[in-house]
């Protein structure tokens, strides 16, 4: 059994041995969690690494949203999701594979776009000739062009008129009313793309109904008889270069 005046001792002990890190580091200099710092041009202001660094993760939490709203990816995925469908393919391809043949078509397409980017404002930041916040604003202006060139007039006058603002060019358009106007444009292009798609395949259904109705099969299902004629003529067709060749195309590429 210990005895209580040595327990009080080894307590104090141990809690002087956890206070020596404590001690020795206090006098160590700090990191500097945020500081600002007037520009080189008057009325900019810079920021240290940390908060940098700190930005720029919470940036990356936004990216499958940029994905979606600043790129190719949402007529993409949609044009393969209609495509799925009609061809009777409840899971094949499967969602990973449209995924990643979206994602991958989509840098094949925006890959100028990113170029651009690249010019303009990364490599002047890395060389340091230009601030973070600059170098934000002139990456943004290629995708801003390539959003602009995709867009609806009447989709951009529609979003315009709900935030209630005007805008001398169209390059003076903000980017909270562009992305839901170029967004609700590659809904509408991605739709009319997947209705042309769906036709053939439609009359396919209707013939094979027809030809079992009148032969009196009217418990087999036409969609188990259809669903070969329709991956036979996807095939001999080259379908899927021809959906990738025209969501390119649609681009301009």
């Amino acid at each position: 059994m210990v005895y209580r005046p040595f327990r009080w001792l080894s307590l104090a002990l141990l809690l002087s041995g956890l206070a020596w890190p404590t001690l020795a580091l206090a006098d160590l200099p700090g990191i500097p969690a945020l500081t600002v710092t007037p520009g080189a041009t008057e009325g900019t202001q810079e920021y240290s690494v940390t908060l940098q660094i700190l930005a720029l993760m919470t940036a990356l939490t936004f990216l499958p949203a940029m994905l979606m709203m600043m790129t190719s990816f949402t007529r993409i995925i949609v044009v393969f999701a209609i495509l799925r469908q009609a061809l009777g393919l409840q899971a094949t391809p499967s969602n990973q594979i449209l995924l990643g043949l979206a994602l991958f078509l989509s840098i094949f397409i925006m890959k100028p776009v990113l170029e651009e980017a690249n010019r303009v404002g990364l490599q002047p930041y890395l060389q340091e000739q230009v601030t973070s916040l600059e170098a934000v604003e002139l990456a943004s202006r290629p995708f801003k062009a390539f959003m602009l060139a995709q867009t609806r007039e009447d989709d951009l006058a529609l979003f315009m008129r709900i935030a209630d603002v005007q805008y001398d060019t169209p390059q003076d358009v903000s980017f909270w009313v562009l992305m839901p106007a170029f967004v609700t444009s590659e809904l509408k292009t991605a739709f009319q793309i997947g209705f042309i798609l769906f036709i053939p395949f439609l009359i396919i259904d209707m013939v094979v109904a027809s030809v079992l109705m009148a032969m009196g099969m009217m418990m087999l299902s036409p969609i188990i008889i259809s669903l070969p004629f329709k991956i036979m003529l996807f095939v001999l067709v080259d379908g899927w270069a021809l959906v990738m060749g025209t969501l390119a195309a649609s681009y301009g590429l």
